[in-house]
């Protein structure tokens, strides 16, 4: 199935393994936010339960995405995702959601600056439209853990 063409823009190996990286992470946070959805019981589970699908969607969608640019530039996307904390209650589930929306803020900032100095315009607006929508699940879950 290796069927690649030659990209138009060569990047760095370092700008590959973060992007790879940054795969890992999504595929995470979607199993981790539809495990979610499904065992979130109680009446404020429900309340918030379909919340959690919509992101793991939209965060499967960035998952496509990454891999998409990945193998643009030659990579193969990686398969394994970065570790999957469900948690126990709506709460821990909530600090966790943050905790990771964190993380992949800050890794995107970073491969941000990378294609940036790599003059990689296509991964940088790419890294800039997912940021906005990282920076709005961090917004949804902070939101939510303060009411519970």
């Amino acid at each position: 199935m290796d069927r690649r063409l030659e990209p138009v823009i060569k990047v760095s190996s370092k700008l590959k393994e973060m992007l790879n990286e940054a795969l890992a992470i999504e595929l995470a946070v979607t199993i981790q936010y539809m495990w979610q959805h499904v065992q979130l019981i109680g009446v404020k589970g429900e309340a918030v339960r379909d919340k959690f699908k919509k992101i793991g969607m939209v965060e499967m969608k960035h998952a496509e995405a990454v891999a998409e640019r990945l193998w643009y530039l030659g990579e193969i996307p990686t398969v394994k995702p970065a570790p999957i904390n469900v948690g126990n209650s709506l709460k821990e589930s909530l600090e966790l959601n943050t905790k990771a929306e964190e993380m992949a803020n800050q890794l995107y900032k970073k491969i941000l600056q990378q294609a940036q100095k790599e003059r990689d315009v296509t991964t940088a607006f790419l890294i800039k439209k997912i940021l906005e929508d990282v920076e709005e699940h961090h917004d949804t879950f902070m939101k939510m853990l303060k009411e519970v």
